[in-house]
C-alpha cells in the first residue's frame, strides 16, 4: 500500500470534505425525498439523521460543520510544509520569526476573508440594519478556530498542543459548569442559561440566530478550536511519523477513535453531548467519528489507490467553500433544474417527482462544479 498525495495534498481531505458538503448541499433533500417515496427503516432513518439535535443528543447532521473544521486541521501540517522546506526547518516553531510574521499576515487574511463571506451568507449585503444582521456564521467560526489552532501549531511542539488541546476542553467545561449567570446561577445547560447563550446575549452584536443564543456564538467558539487541533495531531500524525507502517497507522487511528468516541459518552453523563454549545464531550466524541470517516477515505483512496469513484466528492471537495456559499441561497438552483429537467420529470410517477427533482439539482451543481474544475477556478480561501 503507498500513500497517494498530489501537490502536498492527500486526496482523501478532498473526497471527505466533499462528501460531508454534500449533504448540505443537496444530499439531504435527496434522502427526505427518498423516504417519503419509499418509507423502508433504512431511509427513514437515514432522513432522520439529516435534522440537527433539537438540543441535547447528536445525529449526523450535527457532525457535518465539525467534520469539516477537522479536515482544515488535517490539511494544515501539509500546507506549511513548503514553507518548512524552503526555511531548512523539520518543525512550524523551527521557523525563522519574519517568515512565522508572513504566515501569520496570511492566516488573518484567511480569517477576515471567511469572516466576511460569513456575513455575506447571513444576508448583510440586504442591508437589513445592524440590528437585523448576524454577525455569527459557520464560516466565522470555521476562520476564527482554524487561526487559533494554526497560532498553537507555528508556536508550540506537539506535547504542548496536547496540552493547550486538553486545556481548552476542560476550561470550557469548568467555566459553563460552575461560571454562575445572572439569574440562572451556574452549571444550567439550557438556551438561556447557559453561560454562552449569556455571553452571546452580552457581547455578540447583531441579531442572535436562536434570540436567546447562536450556535456559533463567542464563547462556543472556544472549543471549536480544539476540534480543529484534533486534526492537527492527526495531519501531523501521518505527515510526521513514516516510521509507522500504513496497517500500524490505521490501527492508531482506530484506537485514537474508539477512545475519542469513549470519553464523549462517559463526559456525556455529566457534560451532555450538544452541538449548539459545542460541548468538551461533542468535541471528543465527534472527533473519534471524524478520525474514522477519514480513515475509511485515507484506507480506500491514499492507501489502496481506489479514487475514481470518489470524483464527484473531489468536484465538491475541491471548491466547498464556493458550493457552500451559493447554496446557502446566493445561487437558485432549483430553479435552474426545473427549468432544464422539469419538463422529463413531469412524465415520470407523482411519487418519484420529488427525488428526481432533488436529484436534477444535484446534477446542476455538479456540472458547474465539473466546469470549474476542468478550468482550474477554485475559490482559495
Amino acid at each position: 500500500m503507498s500513500e497517494t498525495i498530489t501537490k502536498n495534498r492527500l486526496i482523501s481531505l478532498d473526497a471527505l470534505r466533499g462528501f460531508v458538503m454534500f449533504w448540505i448541499m443537496s444530499g439531504e433533500h435527496i434522502m427526505h425525498a427518498l423516504a417519503k417515496a419509499i418509507p423502508i427503516p433504512v431511509f427513514i432513518w437515514m432522513s432522520s439523521q439529516l435534522h440537527h439535535a433539537e438540543w441535547n443528543g447528536i445525529t449526523f447532521y450535527d457532525m457535518i460543520f465539525p467534520i469539516f473544521l477537522f479536515v482544515a486541521g488535517v490539511s494544515m501540517p501539509y500546507s506549511f510544509e513548503n514553507k518548512m522546506n524552503l526555511a531548512g526547518v523539520k518543525t512550524p516553531i523551527e521557523l525563522p520569526s519574519k517568515e512565522k510574521q508572513k504566515i501569520y499576515r496570511s492566516m488573518l487574511k484567511r480569517t477576515c476573508v471567511l469572516l466576511f463571506l460569513g456575513f455575506v451568507v447571513n444576508g448583510l449585503l440586504r442591508f437589513d440594519g445592524f440590528d437585523q444582521t448576524r454577525f455569527a456564521s459557520v464560516l466565522g467560526r470555521i476562520g476564527l478556530a482554524w487561526f487559533f489552532a494554526g497560532l498553537i501549531y507555528l508556536n508550540f511542539d506537539l506535547k504542548k498542543q496536547l496540552v493547550w488541546f486538553t486545556g481548552i476542553l476542560a476550561g470550557y467545561y469548568l467555566a459553563m459548569k460552575f461560571i454562575p449567570v445572572p439569574d440562572f446561577g451556574a452549571g444550567i445547560l439550557t438556551k438561556e442559561g447557559s453561560l454562552e447563550g449569556y455571553i452571546d446575549r452580552l457581547f455578540l452584536p447583531g441579531r442572535l440566530h436562536s434570540t436567546v443564543y447562536d450556535p456559533e456564538g463567542l464563547f462556543s467558539t472556544v472549543p471549536a478550536v480544539a476540534t480543529a487541533l484534533l486534526g492537527v495531531f492527526l495531519g501531523t500524525f501521518l505527515k510526521t511519523y513514516n516510521y509507522f507502517s500504513s496497517k500500524n497507522k490505521l490501527v492508531v487511528m482506530l484506537v485514537s477513535a474508539i477512545v475519542l468516541i469513549g470519553i464523549g459518552i462517559i463526559w456525556d453523563y455529566d457534560f451532555p453531548i450538544n452541538k449548539h454549545l459545542w460541548t468538551s464531550s461533542f468535541v471528543c466524541f465527534v472527533g473519534g467519528f471524524s478520525i474514522l470517516f477519514f480513515t475509511f477515505f485515507y484506507l480506500i483512496i491514499d492507501l489502496l489507490g481506489f479514487h475514481k469513484w470518489a470524483f464527484p466528492l473531489l468536484l465538491i471537495g475541491s471548491n466547498s467553500i464556493l458550493i457552500y456559499i451559493a447554496a446557502e441561497g446566493l445561487v437558485d438552483f432549483k430553479h435552474t433544474a426545473e427549468y432544464v429537467f422539469g419538463g422529463i420529470i413531469k412524465f415520470l410517477p407523482f411519487i418519484w417527482q420529488p427525488v428526481f427533482n432533488a436529484l436534477s439539482v444535484t446534477i446542476v451543481q455538479l456540472i458547474l462544479l465539473y466546469f470549474l474544475y476542468k478550468k482550474k477556478w477554485f475559490m482559495k480561501v
